[in-house]
C-alpha cells in the first residue's frame, strides 16, 4: 500500500461510532489519541489555528525526547479542553483527513475523550447546568430585568460572584433575555400557520439563541420572507444539542435528534424546508446529527431539507424580486464576519453573496475564527486565550474602518467588539447581530416596537 502525502480530496466524515464499547475504551482511545497526536506533530500546519495544538506541540518539544513517546497521556486533557469544536483544522488545515488513510479527524476525537470523561464521571457538573439552555432560558426570562442587570460585565457586584460559582469570566459580554421569548409571541399570532397560495413554504427553527436571547432575529426573518412571498411557520421543540455535544453529551444530542426529526418530518412531507437562523444550529440538523444516527430515515431526511437562512434567501431573491432591495444609509460600510460553522456547512459564503446583493454596499469580508467557540469563550480559563484567538480578526475590523460589524454568528459579533475594544477602546465599533439586520433594512423592513 502507498501513503500519499496529504490529500486532494474533498474531506467526508465517518459515523460516530458512539453506541460501539470500543468508543469509550480508555486503552484503544490512549492509541488513537497518540496515533492523531504523531502524525499532528509531524506536520504542524494547524499550530495557528487555536490553542489545542500549541499546547500539544509544546508538550512534545518540552519533553525529555522530544517526541510524543515520552509525554504523558495526563497532559492530553489540557489539549482537549482547547478544542472548540470548530471543525477548521478538519476542514481548512488538515491533509490527512478522509479519504486519506490517516483517517484523522480531531475535532470527533476530542469529542470522543470528552465522552470517555462524561462516562468516568469526570465531567464538569457546572457546565452541565450552563448547556440547559431551555431551562435556564424559560426561567431567566421570567426574571429579565433582573437576569440582564445581575449579567452585565459593569456589575461589579453580581459578576465576580458568577466568576467564582460558575466559572464565567467577569470581562467576557454575555447574551440578554426578554420577558417575552420568541414562540411565546408567535402563539399569539393568529397568522401563524394560514398557508397562503404560494409555492415556497418553509419552516423556520429559529434556534434557541433567537427563542430567548434575540426575538427580534426570528421577526426579521419572519418579515423578510413574507415579503419576498415565501410562506413561513416557526417550529421551536428544543436546542438543537450544540452545547451538549461540545460537552461529550452525545446520548443526550442523539435523543434530541431523534425528537425533532420526527416531529419535522410531517412538514418536510408537505414540500416545506427548513430553516435555521444559527450556523452552528444548521450545522447540527444538517451534518452532526446524520453521523450520530447514521440510520434514522427521519433524520437523513432532515439533513436533507434544511438549510442556513442565507443560503435559502441567496437561492430565492432573483431578478424578478431583486428590486426589493435598496441602497441603505450608515450600514452601507459593512465588515462581514464568516462564522466556522458556515463553513463547516461547506455551502461557501452564502452571507457574502447576500449581502452583495444590496445595492452600493461597501463589504469587507472576514474569515477567520472569532475565537468566542460557543460557550468555551466565556469561561474563566478560556476567555484570554478566545480573545487572543481572535485578535486577528478584531486587527481586520479596525484596519478596514466600517462603521459597523455583522457576523453569521450571533455570539461572535459581540466577542469581536470585545477583542476591538481590548486593542483599541477608542474605536467605535457598532456590531449588529446578523446579516438579516443589513437585508431587512434595505427591503425597508423595520420593526414597529421592540419585541
Amino acid at each position: 500500500m502507498s501513503i500519499k502525502e496529504g490529500s486532494l480530496g474533498a474531506p467526508t466524515r465517518h459515523p460516530i461510532d458512539w453506541s460501539n464499547p470500543n468508543f469509550v475504551d480508555e486503552k484503544l482511545l490512549d492509541d488513537e489519541l497518540r496515533r492523531v497526536f504523531d502524525i499532528c506533530h509531524g506536520c504542524r500546519r494547524c499550530f495557528n489555528l487555536c490553542e489545542s495544538f500549541p499546547k500539544l506541540f509544546d508538550f512534545i518539544d518540552e519533553s525529555k525526547t522530544g517526541e510524543l513517546d515520552s509525554v504523558s497521556s495526563d497532559c492530553f486533557k489540557e489539549v482537549v479542553d482547547a478544542c472548540t469544536l470548530c471543525d477548521m483544522c478538519f476542514l481548512t488545515k488538515c491533509p490527512y483527513v478522509p479519504p486519506h488513510e490517516f483517517n484523522i479527524d480531531f475535532p470527533h476525537l476530542m469529542l470522543r475523550y470528552r465522552n470517555l470523561e462524561r462516562k468516568k464521571k469526570k465531567h464538569n457538573k457546572v457546565d452541565d447546568q450552563l448547556t440547559k439552555t431551555d431551562r435556564n432560558g424559560k426561567f431567566f426570562s421570567k426574571f429579565s430585568n433582573l437576569v440582564n442587570w445581575s449579567t452585565k460585565s459593569s456589575n461589579k457586584i453580581t459578576r465576580p460572584i458568577m466568576e467564582l460559582l460558575l466559572k464565567i469570566d467577569k470581562e467576557a459580554e454575555l447574551p440578554k433575555f426578554y420577558n417575552q421569548t420568541l414562540i411565546d409571541h408567535v402563539k399569539k399570532d393568529e397568522s401563524q400557520g394560514q398557508l397562503d397560495q404560494t409555492t415556497d413554504k418553509v419552516v423556520i427553527f429559529p434556534t434557541c439563541f433567537v427563542n430567548y436571547n434575540n426575538p427580534d432575529l426570528g421577526f426579521l426573518a419572519k418579515k423578510i420572507l413574507d415579503k419576498l412571498g415565501i410562506h413561513n411557520e416557526f417550529f421551536y421543540n428544543g436546542c438543537c444539542g450544540m452545547p451538549q455535544l461540545e460537552g461529550g453529551d452525545i446520548k443526550s444530542v442523539s435523543q434530541k435528534a431523534s425528537e425533532m426529526s420526527f416531529k419535522l418530518k410531517s412538514f418536510i412531507d408537505e414540500g416545506y424546508t427548513i430553516l435555521s437562523i444559527v450556523p452552528s444550529c444548521t450545522l447540527m440538523l444538517k451534518f452532526e446529527w446524520p453521523l450520530l444516527l447514521p440510520e434514522n430515515n427521519d433524520v437523513k431526511k432532515l439533513s436533507k431539507n434544511t438549510k442556513d437562512i442565507c443560503e435559502f434567501l441567496v437561492e430565492n431573491i432573483t431578478d424578478d424580486n431583486k428590486h426589493l432591495l435598496k441602497p441603505v444609509d450608515k450600514e452601507n460600510n459593512v465588515s462581514l464576519h464568516i462564522s466556522c460553522h458556515s463553513r463547516a456547512q461547506n455551502i461557501g459564503q452564502k452571507a457574502t453573496e447576500l449581502l452583495r446583493l444590496v445595492p452600493e454596499l461597501k463589504l469587507d469580508v472576514i474569515e477567520r475564527c472569532s475565537g468566542h467557540g460557543g460557550s468555551w469563550g466565556v469561561k474563566k480559563n478560556n476567555f484570554e486565550m478566545a480573545i487572543k484567538v481572535g485578535k486577528p480578526v478584531a486587527r481586520k475590523v479596525i484596519q478596514f474602518e466600517n462603521e459597523y460589524v455583522v457576523s453569521e454568528c450571533p455570539l461572535a459579533g459581540t466577542h469581536i467588539q470585545q477583542g476591538v475594544n481590548k486593542i483599541d477602546n477608542s474605536k467605535n465599533v457598532k456590531v449588529l447581530s446578523h446579516p438579516l439586520e443589513i437585508l431587512a433594512k434595505s427591503m425597508s423592513i423595520i420593526l414597529k416596537e421592540k419585541q
